[in-house]
């Protein structure tokens, strides 16, 4: 029997206000540069039919010659892709990933092209003016991370020299003067990787503690209207209190990781916002090397698959409260899984976390979540090559236009077939926008709606799972022949029952 849930549009308990661009995204520095991304699932390995293999006999290095390929530049001019993007303002851009900790900012051309030494790629002009320019356009704020690897220090071995901010200024006066200020910063994307996140061999928590002090100082003295938010790590805390063994991300397969206690150290640098990175274990690009951190697709909607992204805000909540008390927490990438994402990412079975995941996360605390990534990889919210919309991207566009910022205590407890959500009407009318999340794959669930309500029901296309297109009401959701956005209204019902069937999504307004 399933699940019965009784709404109420009135006396609920306020929890807090939320940031309004919560649902944001990353653009990855690789992307913007040029360079090696994960290939693409094959259409009969994303519908299920096709079994994904990698030779991991010879190692994980070995195969990547497998697993990634080399990308050009993604073209932030595309009128298709600025379009999709402009309408899930207001958000914030994030421009980062490893790629960003290896760059050299060939802002004056004087390299022509060639790559210093101790880097792995440098960024033009160009390049870089198009991210302004992309910003500037959709209307979002934009956050980055700074260069720390070998060609910064100068040196590849212990020990390791003080950060210096000579390649940082030249990238945040640029575009301080072209008129699309950076408006927040990390120091490094996941630093608790140390090695392999870029930074030189030997380089240590402590040596990260003292940097990110140097960092924090010279921003703060500089650009002091830019966010400081740190220390951006994935893993291990956000594992702590997990209901299974599965859980964490690419910091599995790390030579070494540190805590957030030794990145931050003894007096550390002031945060304006706590931020770390989530992902839902290991995609089966990875799951050869770290078959614990991979989940199975007759997984994904579980509730232990459910309960990794909750448990892990819950388990970093603390670490907020200790270096940015009275702060925001931030996740600055977030992502079904580690590795470019599962065959399934880019299908409707992944909504059902990503929704679960805004929901709880926004119980537990104001913030941001910063989807990875807009349009590069299975993950992303925009197919790279067509651009087309994937079910993510419609998810996250209904929420940005149905969930107002204030947040309610919905006294449901989470459970199979029930993940109830509140927060205020987007529109400013009185009332509420519940989610309800449908888990169970047998069992339908039942609403008692207390009044007429207009309802968005989602689900895989002709009750598919692993659909690529998602129906909205019963209608498939795709863009028009002139790229426009499909008909998104709601449709109203009457008081008494609405039976969201399983594995349905729905968002009521009341």
């Amino acid at each position: 029997m399933g699940e019965f849930v009784k709404l109420s549009a009135e006396e609920l308990k306020v929890l807090h206000e939320q940031n309004p661009a919560m649902m944001s995204y990353n653009i990855e520095f690789a992307e913007v540069t040029g360079g090696t991304f994960w290939k693409a699932y094959t259409p009969g390995q994303v519908a299920g039919t096709e079994a994904f293999d990698v030779d991991m006999s010879g190692g994980l290095a070995a195969a990547y010659k497998d697993l990634m390929q080399i990308y050009p530049p993604i073209n932030l001019y595309d009128e298709k892709l600025r379009k999709l993007a402009k309408e899930l303002g207001p958000v914030w851009v994030r421009v980062s990933g490893t790629w960003a900790t290896k760059t050299y900012y060939d802002l004056d051309g004087a390299m022509g092209g060639k790559v210093p030494e101790g880097y792995l790629n440098t960024l033009t002009r160009e390049q870089w003016i198009g991210v302004l320019d992309f910003v500037k356009a959709v209307g979002a704020k934009l956050m980055v991370s700074v260069s720390a690897c070998p060609g910064v220090y100068g040196k590849n071995e212990a020990p390791i020299p003080p950060w210096t901010p000579v390649q940082a200024e030249k990238l945040f006066r640029f575009s301080a003067e072209y008129g699309v200020p950076i408006s927040g910063s990390e120091f490094v994307n996941e630093p608790n990787m140390l090695a392999d996140t870029g930074f030189p061999e030997g380089y240590t928590g402590e040596d990260h503690a003292r940097d990110q002090k140097i960092f924090q100082k010279w921003l703060k003295e500089n650009y002091p209207d830019c966010l400081y938010i740190g220390p951006c790590s994935v893993g291990p805390e956000g594992q702590i209190g997990r209901t299974d063994k599965k859980g964490g991300g690419v910091e599995a397969i790390a030579r070494d990781c540190v805590s957030t206690d030794a990145l931050m150290g003894k007096d550390p640098a002031p945060l304006d916002v706590f931020a770390y990175h989530y992902y839902n274990g290991c995609s089966e690009r990875l799951a050869g090397v770290v078959p614990d951190m991979h989940w199975f697709a007759e997984e994904a909607h579980t509730e232990d698959y459910l309960a990794v992204a909750i448990n892990c805000a819950k388990a970093y909540a603390p670490f907020r409260d200790k270096y940015c008390p009275g702060g925001e927490m931030w996740v600055t990438e977030s992502g079904d899984a580690g590795g470019g994402g599962d065959t399934w990412a880019s299908t409707y079975l992944d909504v059902i976390r990503t929704l679960n995941e805004a929901g709880g996360f926004s119980a537990i605390t104001p913030g941001i979540i910063y989807h990875n990534t807009l349009a590069a990889s299975d993950y992303a919210y925009l197919d790279r090559e067509t651009h087309d919309p994937r079910p993510n991207y419609f998810a996250v566009l209904l929420w940005s236009r149905l969930m107002g910022t204030t947040v309610y205590d919905t006294e449901e407890p989470i459970r199979m077939g029930a993940h109830v959500y509140a927060q205020s009407r987007k529109d400013g009318k009185p009332g509420v926008c519940y989610l309800v999340v449908n888990n169970s794959e047998t069992e339908a669930t039942m609403v008692e709606l207390p009044k007429e309500a207009e309802i968005y029901v989602l689900a895989g296309e002709n009750g598919n799972k692993r659909a690529t297109r998602m129906t909205l009401n019963g209608k498939v959701l795709e863009l028009n022949e002139n790229n426009e956005l499909p008909d998104l209204s709601g449709q109203i019902v009457p008081a008494g029952t609405l039976e969201i069937s399983p594995l349905n999504c729905a968002f009521i307004v009341l």
